[in-house]
This record gives C-alpha cells, structure tokens and sequence, in this order.
C-alpha cells in the first residue's frame, strides 16, 4: 500500500509540527505542570490538525455505550495509521494507547503516545510485553481508560480482520473492568494509500462486555468472543451498504 497521502500530512505543515514537536517536549518533561486534561486536548489538536490535513471526516456511533465511570479497555480493529487518532479524537475524557514500539518512536506518535500516557510494546521483548500489559492492567484497575489493537499491526488488510492476539486480554481479566469493542470501517482510507481525495471513516463503539460475562473465560475465548462481535458489526454494515447500492443504481 502506498503512503503518499501520510507523508503529503507528515511533511507539508512544517511550521505546526515544529512547533507543536518543542511544545510537546516540554510539557512531557514537566508532565507535572499540566493535568491529564490538558495534556490530552493537546493530543487531540495534534491529532485534529492531521484529520484535516488528511482531508478525512470521521461518523461516529455508539459513544452512549462507553462506561460514565471507572476504566475500561476498547479492543478495536486495526486498519492503518488513522486508527488510534480517529478512536481518541472522538473519545471525549482522557484515554491513552498501547502501541508498538517502533512504530511510537515515529515523529507525531512519539508526541502524541506521550502526551496521552500511552504504553509502548516491544514485540522483541517477552519480559517486557509481559510487565508492559501489567502495569497498563494495574492502571485500568485504578481508573484510567486505553485502547488496545488485538492485531497488533495493520497490513493491506482494508476492512478485512487479521488475527487477534490473546495475549492482550490479560490486561482485562487482570483489572475486571469492561471490555469495549470498537469497529473500524474504511479507517485505512485517511492518512494510507495514494489518493488525496476527501475520505469518510466509520467508528463503531459497540456495548460493552461487564467483567461478570467473561471472568471464567480463557483469554483465547475471550478473543475469539470479541473478535466475532466486530467481524458481526463489519458484515452488516458493509451489507447494508451493498444493498442501499443495489437499490440506487435499481432505482
């Protein structure tokens, strides 16, 4: 998949990003002087300044099921590099990611992955994924909300689900908070690939799965469980969208 659309994003706003790039230094080395809310409505400008940079509008549905209190983790599909963004733009209160490494190092996700309070996994590491998705279970625990992509990193996969990693759900039975599935349709189509026309998202914030109907689940149930809710969601979706084709060019 080409990346001319990124990279058009990444490198023709040079005066915002190195702005933006020596604000987020200082605010992450003194994360004392700014409250999680502040640090966050920054991400989100970051983040906001690249949606429309991208030419990319995002159709939410499905906010009234997010928890009104205590943490939770959203388990969404992944697509590509609007994913994250898309997800936490629209998520109104505080909410921080689990990201792989390499791919957080990046110029604009490194900024923004700090100034959320995210985690970085290194795929390489055992040990460390491991004391990783603890510490981030111990924190959903006392409050605080991620996002989490069970399959780890996108491909040229469109909105075609690749394989989840168990692994990740850890982090739920450890903290017995909800777990909040989200979906993604044609997520890929902002900042991935070679065309620069206007592009529409979809995001799905399906209801929420209480500790009390997965507590004597295995993690790979709990995968599997999850993952089928969203394929679900894609299906009908990406149905109802054929048949309301069909009806047009019938009509």
């Amino acid at each position: 998949m080409g990346m001319l659309r990124f990279y058009y994003v990444a490198l023709s706003s040079p005066l915002f990003v190195t702005k933006m790039v020596f604000r987020c230094k200082r605010v992450n080395k003194h994360p004392e002087e700014y409250t999680e809310e502040e640090r966050y409505r920054m991400a989100q400008r970051i983040m906001d300044h690249m949606r429309r940079r991208g030419r990319a509008t995002t159709k939410v549905y499905g906010l009234e099921n997010l928890p009104k209190e205590g943490g939770y983790i959203m388990y969404s599909n992944h697509q590509g590099k609007y994913d994250a963004l898309g997800i936490l733009l629209n998520h109104k209160e505080p909410c921080s990611v689990l990201m792989e490494k390499n791919q957080s190092e990046k110029i604009v996700a490194k900024q923004v992955i700090d100034l959320v309070g995210g985690k970085r996994l290194d795929f390489k590491n055992p040990r460390q994924m491991l004391a990783t998705l603890g510490e981030l279970a111990a924190e959903v625990k006392a409050g605080k909300r991620y996002l989490i992509f069970p399959e780890g990193r996108w491909a040229d996969n469109k909105n075609t689900l690749l394989p989840f990693n168990s692994g990740c759900f850890r982090c739920s039975l450890e903290s017995r908070t909800p777990i909040v599935p989200v979906v993604l349709i044609d997520s890929y189509k902002a900042l991935n690939g070679n065309s620069f026309k206007k592009a529409v998202t979809y995001i799905y914030f399906l209801p929420p799965i209480p500790y009390e109907e997965y507590k004597d689940m295995k993690k790979t149930e709990i995968s599997a469980m999850v993952k089928e809710r969203i394929q679900k969601k894609i299906d009908f979706e990406l149905a109802v969208r054929r048949q309301n084709a069909r009806e047009k060019n019938n009509g």
